[in-house]
């Protein structure tokens, strides 16, 4: 039998595939379908069914893509919502995969319609569930999408759901959730990659409740939401347009892309330092590996999408944007910052001190204005004495709490955020800028002894 899964970097999503003498069924899977269609062509399977769990939020979903490309049947979950693809999943309904057996199991509660799907191996015992967003490691799913007067009613499903429906399966059954560690769509999911029923009775806290009104006052609350997750959430009803391959990216020289970025926003997505040193002005640093996380927060999916990066990166990139939505790329700067700079024209910089450097800054009679973009939940063990906190997604609503007429600082744990951070204050009008290399780990590691 075939089996495997598939992480999509960034955005924490797990799918799987899942196949037996020559058929295969690929569960939550992604735009970008290529790898699915490989490894199951590699195990002589043919995808012919696709199980989605719920209706996804933060990426889009490759059932499409998948139907256009081998005509496999898709089953979405039921619930409260006109799909325009696919057959309503019936609780209780079974698909042969083989010797595999697949069973759907309604699990309400992240969504109204949410599925679980458990899996019989080739000699009948069930052996994996598939558990969408309704049960991960250590977290469960989060119950604010219908909004937050429907917190408590969605909690309750989530909790029958888990304790009446999965935990009953027995401790030997291996979960296979639709997120991991990092995803936005729990609010502490654990770093166990793989885990079972049993584990999580032991070691999930939210599993440790003694009543269902315990479960609820512990699980009802609401969690940042990016604004992409309305697009998501209405292509993924309606069925997100066939890219059929992923697109290309086109190189532009420096003059066509000057052009282009006048109607254009441009990403770059290289190191801080390199950011730091020279980029072009109005450009938003987003780092190649957080591109995933902030995408979906500073993009505008309307926009066409220029992109400043290295050679390397150009295809795990366009991945990484197209899973999301971001479909508008129009190009690539051609010869990078070098290349604009030899075309003749102009780059911003931003200071990045190192931290005897910054240590410098601060012990300046004129100390930086400090801005902390670090979450609530980094700073438990407490905040910084000086500056202010304002967490890099809610920067864009509080910059007249920002002074102009003073140096700022822009600070995070390791210094890519600060710089994203420090982008968006550039691009918005401020002009004298650090962001001290390493962030605030860099800033301990020395022990200068001065408390920021």
């Amino acid at each position: 039998m075939l089996f495997k899964r598939y992480l999509s970097e960034g955005l924490a999503h797990y799918s799987y595939l899942v196949g037996d003498q020559g058929r295969a069924a690929v569960i939550d899977p992604r735009r970008d379908i290529d790898q699915y269609l490989q490894d199951a062509e590699m195990d002589g399977c043919q995808v012919d069914l696709v199980l989605e769990t719920h209706r996804n939020e933060d990426y889009l979903v490759g059932s499409c893509e998948l139907e256009a490309a081998t005509g496999a049947d898709i089953f979405h979950a039921d619930g409260q919502w006109a799909y325009g693809y696919g057959t309503a999943v019936r609780d209780g309904q079974v698909w042969q995969v083989g010797r595999l057996k697949i069973r759907a199991i309604h699990t309400p509660g992240h969504t109204p319609g949410s599925m679980s799907y458990l899996l019989h191996d080739p000699e009948g015992a069930p052996w994996m569930l598939f558990t969408g967003d309704t049960l991960f490691s250590g977290d469960a799913g989060r119950v604010d999408l219908l909004g937050e007067d429907r917190l408590e009613e969605m909690a309750g499903l989530l909790y029958e759901s888990i304790f009446n429906q999965i935990l009953p399966l027995g401790e030997g059954i291996i979960l296979c959730p639709a997120h991991g560690s990092g995803s936005v769509c729990g609010g502490e999911i654990a770093e166990r990659t793989w885990t079972t029923i049993g584990l999580e009775k032991q070691l999930n806290r939210l599993l440790q409740v003694g009543s269902k009104t315990e479960f609820i006052e512990r699980h009802a609350r609401m969690l940042e939401r990016p604004p992409y997750f309305r697009n998501m959430e209405r292509l993924n009803l309606a069925g997100p347009d066939v890219l059929h391959s992923l697109p290309i990216l086109t190189p532009l020289k420096p003059g066509v892309f000057a052009d282009a970025a006048a109607t254009a926003q441009i990403v770059d997505t290289r190191d801080q330092t390199s950011f730091g040193a020279a980029h072009l002005a109005g450009s938003l640093s987003i780092w190649k590996s957080i591109l995933p996380n902030f995408a979906g927060w500073f993009l505008d999916d309307g926009t066409p999408i220029l992109l400043v990066c290295n050679d390397q990166d150009r295809e795990p990139l366009v991945r990484m944007l197209v899973r999301m939505g971001f479909d508008n790329l129009a190009g690539y700067l051609h010869g990078g910052v070098l290349g604009w700079a030899l075309a003749g024209k102009n780059l911003a910089a931003i200071a990045t001190p190192d931290p005897v450097g910054f240590f410098e800054l601060m012990s300046a009679e004129q100390q930086p204005f400090i801005l902390d973009v670090r979450g609530e939940d980094e700073i438990k063990g407490g905040g910084l004495q000086h500056g202010k906190r304002i967490h890099l997604t809610e920067l864009l609503d509080h910059l007249d709490e920002i002074p102009k007429n003073r140096k700022v600082a822009t600070l995070c744990t390791s210094g890519y955020r600060s710089m994203l951070a420090a982008s968006l204050l550039e691009r918005a009008g401020w002009q004298d800028l650090a962001v001290p290399v390493g962030g605030l780990g860099a800033w301990h590691a020395n022990q200068f002894g001065l408390e920021l």
